[in-house]
């Protein structure tokens, strides 16, 4: 099949970079799948037997092997060696210390695999913009070894002449440690009515805490807990479930001074220990609140669920769980303001069809609508979106992905009403964008997939995965794409 023709696909193409590495603790023995005992005191001994004239030969191999690849390789073995300081008992010097650090430090090449599924958004700061000229943030899925995805970020311009440019990347990558954040009670009582364990054992922890209260408060009530098992039904299984859900609201703060490119969002909760996935970013705002809102795809090795980041100024995030049968699944995209008072996004509940959900907190996620189901050859085996609506006049704007035989990605669109989004008013009858030939090859074969797009000047900009090897981007006219949409009555939903 061929595709609508509107397209006009980018000069550059962004790739991999198995250079951009960041340093992570590595304890031998637990990087096996499922993890083994740690093999840390044998590793601890041999490098306490060294001698000093072999420590220092071996540092000073390590600087000059390594020193280039990263910002202060000192400090970063120094952290590690305090990681492991319970197995030395007595002093050692600044030289071994280092070398001990070393020893439990390993990099990890985040693009090392494959990056796709890019978003983009306007920069909160657009200083430096020129008259015509938009300042735009691209973030993007990057993966590595095991598979393991994480978030990262590029700066960008579209220009008056409508090209988009990146601004390219600072070396050093950067992922910072998360910390605890506040917890919300009505959130955890959804996702426990998720799991079916919303009764009166939970009740009698999250009843007695604020609407919004620390981590602390909820280990004391769950501690608490435990020792009532004997009058309450269920009570060791409700505390672990509730510690290993507040495991899943974290911050992350980066130095402001660290440049956009160096940024990376790393999985930092059990729920996600595999990875970050397919961040959809939208800039919400809605009478005083603006600010910028992704859901991502958190992935364990065995389950998914939905995240749901926020930040104002792409230093400082907070990520969340969300709750309710929209947020099941894969797919998650928010409208960017509220419609008749409530939170609205496009959901993949089902695995196969497009929908609509429906919010009053913005965390808990039903009830959902079928708005949309497979019925073209491109799309018959599911559908999904590409990212938040994109409000216009003549409607809401909805990129979407559609896969076919040979599981091929193909990207559409959708119009919906601005009134009641559960209402599709044009539907196009081919894809905007297919794999072109030199667009087939790559990690994953025959796939286009993008996760947010913008308008700026009348014009669609589209950046989109390729194949999961590259990412590349594409432009429509916002009035040839509005004129080839066909009214519903001609495609039955």
């Amino acid at each position: 099949m061929s595709d609508m023709g509107l397209a006009t696909r980018g000069a550059w193409r962004l790739k991999s970079d198995a250079s951009r590495v960041v340093s992570r603790l590595f304890i031998p023995g637990q990087e096996l799948v499922g993890g083994s005992e740690s093999r840390a005191s044998g590793a601890v001994e041999r490098i306490l037997a060294l001698s000093e004239v072999e420590v220092e030969h071996g540092m000073d191999d390590l600087i000059r092997r390594f020193d280039r690849r990263h910002h202060n390789l000192t400090g970063v073995f120094e952290t590690n060696a305090q990681r492991v300081s319970d197995y030395v008992t007595a002093p050692i010097s600044e030289r071994r210390n280092q070398l001990l650090g070393a020893a439990f430090t390993h990099e990890y090449a985040i693009e090392g695999a494959a990056i796709c599924n890019p978003s983009i958004v306007a920069a909160p700061d657009q200083t430096g913009a020129r008259s015509g000229e938009l300042r735009v943030i691209l973030s993007y899925r990057a993966i590595g070894e095991g598979h393991r995805s994480s978030i990262v970020f590029r700066s960008g311009t579209v220009g008056a002449s409508g090209e988009l440019a990146l601004d390219a990347a600072q070396p050093f990558p950067v992922a910072p440690p998360a910390s605890t954040t506040t917890l919300n009670r009505e959130l955890l009582h959804s996702m426990l009515c998720d799991r079916g364990v919303d009764g009166e054992t939970a009740a009698s922890v999250l009843d007695s805490l604020a609407d919004d209260f620390e981590p602390a408060a909820l280990s004391l009530a769950t501690d608490r807990l435990r020792t009532q098992s004997d009058t309450r039904v269920n009570a060791t299984e409700v505390a672990a479930v509730l510690d290993l859900l507040a495991a899943s609201f974290y911050r992350v703060a980066f130095d402001p001074e660290i440049d956009l490119s160096r940024r990376v969002l790393w999985p930092s909760a059990p729920n996600e220990a595999v990875g970050m996935e397919d961040a959809r970013f939208v800039h919400f705002s809605d009478g005083d609140t603006s600010t910028y809102l992704a859901s991502y795809t958190a992935f364990d090795g065995r389950a998914v669920s939905q995240q749901l980041l926020q930040t104002n100024d792409f230093v400082h995030f907070t990520s969340s769980p969300l709750a309710g049968a929209g947020a099941r699944n894969k797919g998650l995209a928010f409208f960017p303001r509220k419609v008749n008072g409530q939170y609205l996004a496009l959901s993949r509940f089902d695995r196969e069809t497009n929908a609509i959900a429906q919010s009053a907190n913005g965390l808990h996620w039903e009830p959902v609508v079928t708005a949309q189901r497979p019925l073209g050859t491109w799309e018959i085996l599911q559908l999904g979106n590409c990212g938040s609506p994109i409000e216009l006049t003549a409607g809401w704007l909805v990129i979407i992905h559609g896969v076919g035989p040979m599981r091929t990605y193909g990207i559409g669109a959708l119009l919906l009403d601005l009134d009641d989004p559960t209402k599709v008013i044009g539907q196009l009858p081919r894809p905007l964008l297919i794999p072109a030939d030199d667009e087939q090859d790559g990690y994953v074969p025959n796939v286009v997939y993008s996760c947010g797009s913008i308008v700026h000047d009348d014009t669609l900009y589209l950046p989109y995965g390729i194949a999961d090897q590259s990412i590349g981007y594409a432009t429509f006219e916002i009035d040839e794409l509005l004129g080839a949409f066909e009214p519903t009555s001609r495609r039955s939903a």
